[in-house]
C-alpha cells in the first residue's frame, strides 16, 4: 500500500514509455544471462483459437497452451518522508523502461541488472499499469481461460493502490480491480451471461468474508481428481453493473484489516483476495462445428438446436498481497507483531513454492500455507498469471527491494499450462426442448381446433345442401306428379266423355235406323265411324301411356339424384372418421414427444454425473440417440416460430407443467417429473419460484402418499435442498413437513432415501426458531432412529443435524432464549453422541465432537454429560483432536465450566 502524497495525491505526468500501445509493452522480452521459456500466445477477443486450446476445451480440458507468468515491476516515488530523510542519497535503483531493465545498485560503482517484461517509472498513470499488466489476462478471461494478477512487494510501495484504488474523486487513479470489472461487464451480455463476485481475505491463517463478516474461517475444498480449488462456503455475489460492484469494494475495504506502522499509516495485515467468475454461452459456434445431417443431405435447423449449447466458465483472481517488512523497521509489537509473523510465514511459504516450481522440484510445498493453495492454479497451474512487483527507491530498504526484485525474477521462470474451460449446458437445452414442446403442442391444438372448425363448417353446409336440394327435389317431383296425373285425368275424362257422346250417338242412330228402316248403307257408313272413334280411342290411351312412362323415367332420375346425394353424405361422413383418427394420433405422438422429454430430463442428468466422471464422450454419445427420435414434420414447422422469452416461459409455463406431472398417474412420468423438480430445486435461484408455484406442497404429498421408494428418495432429497433457505424452513414445519420425513424415516430401509431424509432434517436443526417444535413433532428421535442403518453416509448426516441442533441450543442459551437441559438430553441422543465421538469416519466424528463442545458450553448440562461418561471424551478431543478449532473449543469449554473442573480434580486429571 502507497503511503503519503502517493496514497492520496494526483497522477503523475506520462512519459513516452506510457503512450505506447499495450501490444508493444506487453510483448515477450529477450533473455539477459540465462533463457528463458517464452509464453505461448493466449487467443484475445477477436483473433482465433488455438487448435489445440479448442480441442481441450471440447474434451474437458485435457490439454493446455504453455504460459509463462508475466511479471511487472513498479517503482513508487519518493513519499514526504523519505524525501526529507534520502535527500542526501540517490536512488538505490535505475530504470531503464525502454530497454525493460532495472539496475539495482550496491555502491556508488557498481549495480545488477535484472530484465523483466515490463519496467513501470513511478511517473507511470494507472491506466498504463491495467493495459501492460492486468488487460492481456482479463481478455483471456473473457475468452474462458482462468487468470490471476497478483501484487507482491515491501510494506507502503503501492500495491493496494495498484490494485484496489476506487478512483472516486478522481477516475484516472482507479485500480485494477474497478478497470477489469469494466472491461468484463462492457464485454458481457447479462441476458445469456453471468458475473459473480467474492471478496475474501487471508488473516492470520483464516480465510473470512469481507462482504459477510461472520462468514469467518471459510474451509478450502480441493477436487481430488482435478485438484482444483474451491471456496464453497464464501459469499458470491451478481454483479449487473458497475456500480453494484464499486459498492463491494466498498464494503469489504472497511472489514479488511489495517494497522498504522513506522513504514506506513494504513499498512494491510491480510492478504486480499477478489474472485470474479464468469460464465458465458456460446452461440453458432457449435451449430457449425456439429452438424446432423437431415434425409436430404442437408443440415437441419431443428436438429441442431437439440445440440446443447456450449458454456464457458473462467475465474479472475485478483490478489492484494500484504506487504512483507522487517520487525525492527516497521515497529510492529503485541498483536500486530503476530500478524507481521503470520503475513511474513504465508509470503516465504509463497517464495519456498514459487522457488520449487522455478527449478522444476520434484516436491512443490503448496500445502505449507493457505494462501499457496488458494494459489495452486496461479502458479504452475492452468491460469494465466501476471505478477507485479512494487518497490520503492528509498536506498535504506535496499534489502528489502533485492528480496521482491529476486522474487519477480524467480516468477518468471514459473510455468503454467493455460487451459480452455468449456463445457455443454444441459439445463439450457432442457428448458428449450420443454419451450419446443409446449409451442408444438400450442400449434397443434391451435390446428387441431381450426381442423374441427373447418369440419363442422363442412357438416353444416353439406347438410344444408342435402337439406335444399332434398327438398327442392320433393317438391318438383309432387308438382310434375300432380300435373301430369291432372292432365292425364282430364284426358282420360275427355276421351270418356267422347266416347260416351258417341256411344249415345251411335245408339240413338242406330234405334232410329231400326225404327226408321233406313237402309243398310248408312249403318255401314256409322259402323265405320264408331271403329274409327275407337281407334281414336286407342291412339289416345297409347298417348296417355307413353306420358304415365316419361312420367316414371322423371322418377327413376330424381331417385338417382337422391341416391347421388346420399354418397356424397357418405363420403363426407368416412372424411370425418379419417380426421377423427388423424386427430388421436396426433394426441398419441404428443404423449410420445412428453415422454421423450422426461426421459430426455432424467438422461440430461445421467450425462452431468456421467462428465462429472470424466465419461463425457459416452454421455455426448447416448444424447445423440434421442436427438433422432425427435425429428418430425411437424417440429420443423415450429422451429421457426418466434422464440418467446425462456426466464418468463419457465416461470409461467414450464415449471407448472413439469409441477403437474407430478400427479400423473403415470408412475414412470411420477418419477421423472419429481427427479427435475429435484435438480432445479438444487440451484437456489429456482427454489423460490418452486415454492412459489406449489412445488412445497406437492413434494410433501408424495411422501405423504407414494408407496413408491424411488419417488419418496427424490422427493426427500428435493425437500432437503429447499430446506438450505429459511423461510422455505419454516413453510416445510408449518405444513407438517417433519411429521412426513419422520414417518418416512420409520418405514423406510433404503440407505439412500434415510439419508435424503436426514439431510433435510439435519437442515432443519439448524434454524434457531424451530428448535422446540422439532423437539415435540418427534424430529430428533426420527434422526436418532435412522442410526439403525449402520450406513456411513447416513450417520454422517444425523451427527450433522445434531451438531447443527446443539450450536442453535447453544446459542440461545448464551443470548437467554433457553434455560433448561438440552432438548437433546431429553430426547435421549446423548448416548448415542458419546458412543460415536471417536468414530473412525472423520465427517462423523468431526460433527459428534462439535455438538459435544456446545452441550458442555452450559452447566446445565454438566451432569448429565459427566453421568453418561462425555467428560473423558472432551479431555481426549482436547487432547487429540486433529482440528485445531475443534481442539481450542472444548479446552476452552473444560476451563470455563465449574462443575466439569471439579469433576477433573476429583479424578486427579492435570488440565
Amino acid at each position: 500500500m502507497a503511503s503519503g502524497s502517493y496514497r492520496n495525491g494526483g497522477p503523475k505526468p506520462t512519459s513516452k514509455l506510457d503512450r505506447l500501445p499495450p501490444s508493444t509493452a506487453y510483448s515477450t522480452p529477450k533473455p539477459s544471462a540465462k533463457p528463458r521459456p517464452s509464453a505461448a500466445p493466449v487467443p484475445r477477443r477477436g483473433g482465433s483459437v488455438a487448435p489445440a486450446a479448442a480441442s481441450a476445451g471440447k474434451a474437458g480440458g485435457d490439454a493446455g497452451v504453455p504460459g509463462r507468468v508475466r511479471v511487472a515491476v513498479r517503482l513508487r516515488p519518493r513519499n514526504a518522508e523519505e524525501t526529507i530523510a534520502d535527500a542526501d542519497f540517490a536512488d538505490c535503483v535505475e530504470l531503464q523502461p525502454e530497454l525493460k531493465r532495472l539496475k539495482l545498485r550496491k555502491n556508488n560503482w557498481e549495480s545488477e541488472t535484472y530484465e523483466f517484461d515490463e519496467v513501470l517509472t513511478e511517473f507511470a498513470s494507472q491506466k498504463r499499469v491495467y493495459e501492460v499488466v492486468a488487460k492481456p489476462v482479463v481478455e483471456s478471461v473473457l475468452e474462458g481461460y482462468n487468470g490471476t494478477v497478483m501484487a507482491y512487494g515491501q510494506t507502503g510501495t503501492g500495491k493496494t493502490y495498484t490494485l484496489g484504488r476506487l478512483g472516486e474523486e478522481d477516475t484516472a487513479a482507479r485500480g485494477i480491480m474497478v478497470r477489469a470489472m469494466e472491461d468484463i461487464l462492457a464485454d458481457t451480455s447479462p441476458e445469456t451471461d453471468s458475473v459473480s463476485v467474492s471478496y475474501l481475505q487471508l488473516y492470520m491463517e483464516s480465510i473470512q468474508d469481507l462482504l459477510v463478516p461472520a462468514n469467518d474461517n471459510i474451509a478450502i475444498i480441493e477436487d481430488p481428481k482435478t485438484g482444483d480449488v474451491s471456496l464453497p462456503g464464501a459469499t458470491s455475489v451478481d454483479i449487473r453493473d458497475q456500480k453494484s460492484f464499486m459498492e463491494l469494494l466498498r464494503l469489504g475495504e472497511v472489514h479488511r484489516f489495517a494497522a498504522n506502522t513506522k513504514l506506513n499509516t494504513e499498512s494491510s495485515r491480510s492478504h486480499a483476495i477478489l474472485i470474479v467468475h464468469v460464465k458465458r454461452s456460446l452461440k453458432g459456434r457449435h451449430d457449425a462445428d456439429h452438424g446432423f445431417p437431415s434425409e436430404n443431405g442437408t443440415n437441419s435447423t431443428l436438429v441442431k438446436s437439440f445440440r446443447p449449447p456450449i458454456v464457458r466458465k473462467s475465474k479472475l483472481v485478483v490478489v492484494d498481497l500484504a506487504g512483507s517488512e522487517r520487525i525492527d523497521k516497521s515497529g510492529s509489537e503485541g498483536h500486530t507483531l503476530e500478524e507481521a509473523k503470520s503475513i511474513n510465514l504465508s509470503l516465504s511459504a509463497l517464495g519456498k513454492c514459487i522457488n520449487a516450481l522455478a527449478e522444476n522440484s520434484p516436491h512443490v510445498p503448496v500445502r505449507d500455507s493457505k494462501l499457496t493453495r488458494l494459489l495452486r492454479d496461479s502458479f504452475g497451474g492452468s491460469a494465466r498469471t501476471s505478477l507485479v512487483v512494487t518497490i520503492g527507491p528509498s536506498p535504506r530498504h535496499r534489502g528489502e527491494t533485492a528480496s521482491t526484485i529476486m522474487f519477480g525474477q524467480r516468477a518468471m521462470k514459473v510455468e503454467n499450462m493455460v487451459k480452455l474451460k468449456e463445457e455443454f449446458d444441459y439445463k439450457s437445452l432442457c428448458r428449450r426442448l420443454d419451450i419446443e414442446l409446449d409451442k408444438l403442442m400450442a400449434e397443434n391444438e391451435r390446428q387441431r381446433k381450426d381442423f374441427e372448425d373447418e369440419i363442422e363448417r363442412i357438416r353444416t353446409e353439406a347438410d344444408s345442401r342435402v337439406a335444399e336440394v332434398e327438398k327442392g327435389y320433393n317438391n318438383t317431383l309432387e308438382n310434375e306428379r300432380l300435373k301430369y296425373q291432372q292432365d292425364n285425368m282430364d284426358s282420360i275424362k275427355k276421351v270418356e266423355e267422347k266416347w260416351m257422346a258417341n256411344v249415345n250417338r251411335a245408339r240413338v242412330e242406330h234405334q232410329s235406323a231400326c225404327l226408321e228402316k233406313a237402309p243398310t248403307t248408312s249403318s255401314s257408313a256409322d259402323i265405320v265411324e264408331v271403329r274409327q272413334l275407337l281407334e281414336n280411342e286407342k291412339i289416345l290411351r297409347q298417348s296417355t301411356e307413353e306420358v304415365v312412362m316419361n312420367l316414371k323415367c322423371e322418377i327413376s332420375h330424381w331417385k338417382r339424384l337422391e341416391a347421388a346425394g346420399n354418397s356424397e353424405i357418405v363420403k363426407l361422413r368416412k372424411m370425418l372418421d379419417s380426421e377423427a383418427n388423424q386427430k388421436h394420433k396426433l394426441e398419441e405422438e404428443i404423449a410420445i414427444l412428453r415422454s421423450q422429454l422426461l426421459q430426455l430430463s432424467f438422461q440430461a442428468d445421467e450425462t452431468s454425473r456421467s462428465l462429472d466422471r470424466g465419461e463425457s464422450g459416452k454421455a455426448l454419445t447416448g444424447f445423440d440417440s434421442l436427438v433422432p427420435q425427435a425429428r418430425h414434420p411437424q417440429l420443423r414447422d415450429s422451429a421457426n416460430g418466434p422464440k418467446a422469452s425462456i426466464a418468463k416461459l419457465f416461470e409461467q409455463v414450464g415449471l407448472q407443467k413439469i409441477l403437474s406431472l407430478l400427479e400423473s398417474e403415470d408412475h414412470d412420468v411420477r418419477v421423472h417429473a419429481v427427479k427435475v423438480v429435484a435438480n432445479l430445486a438444487a440451484e437456489e435461484a429456482n427454489q423460490d419460484k418452486i415454492v412459489e408455484a406449489g412445488g412445497l406442497t406437492s413434494l410433501l404429498m408424495l411422501l405423504r402418499n407414494s408407496e413408491d421408494e424411488t419417488i419418496r428418495r427424490v422427493a426427500a432429497g428435493a425437500i432437503a435442498n429447499l430446506a438450505m433457505n429459511e423461510t422455505n424452513q419454516e413453510l416445510i414445519m408449518a405444513q407438517g413437513g417433519i411429521v412426513l420425513l419422520s414417518m418416512t424415516a420409520a418405514d423406510a430401509e433404503d440407505p439412500q432415501t434415510l439419508r435424503m431424509v436426514a439431510g433435510a432434517i439435519a437442515n432443519l436443526c439448524g434454524n434457531d426458531k424451530l428448535q422446540m417444535k422439532l423437539s415435540v413433532e418427534g424430529g430428533i428421535k426420527a434422526l436418532l432412529g435412522m442410526v439403525r442403518c449402520g450406513h456411513p453416509d447416513v450417520l454422517a448426516q444425523v451427527a450433522r443435524g445434531i451438531a447443527n441442533f446443539a450450536k442453535c441450543e447453544s446459542r440461545a442459551s448464551t443470548q437467554g432464549n433457553k434455560v433448561g437441559v438440552s432438548l437433546l438430553i431429553e430426547d435421549g441422543a446423548l448416548p448415542w453422541i458419546v458412543k460415536n465421538a471417536n468414530h473412525d469416519a472423520s465427517p462423523i466424528r468431526r460433527h459428534i465432537e462439535l455438538a459435544l463442545c456446545h452441550l458442555a458450553q452450559h452447566e446445565v448440562n454438566a451432569k448429565d454429560m459427566i453421568s453418561e461418561g462425555a467428560l473423558w471424551e472432551l479431555v481426549r478431543i482436547s487432547r487429540d483432536c486433529s482440528r485445531e478449532d475443534i481442539r481450542m473449543l472444548a479446552h476452552r469449554t473444560l476451563i470455563s465450566s465449574a462443575t466439569l473442573r471439579t469433576e477433573l480434580r476429583r479424578l486427579h486429571i492435570e488440565f
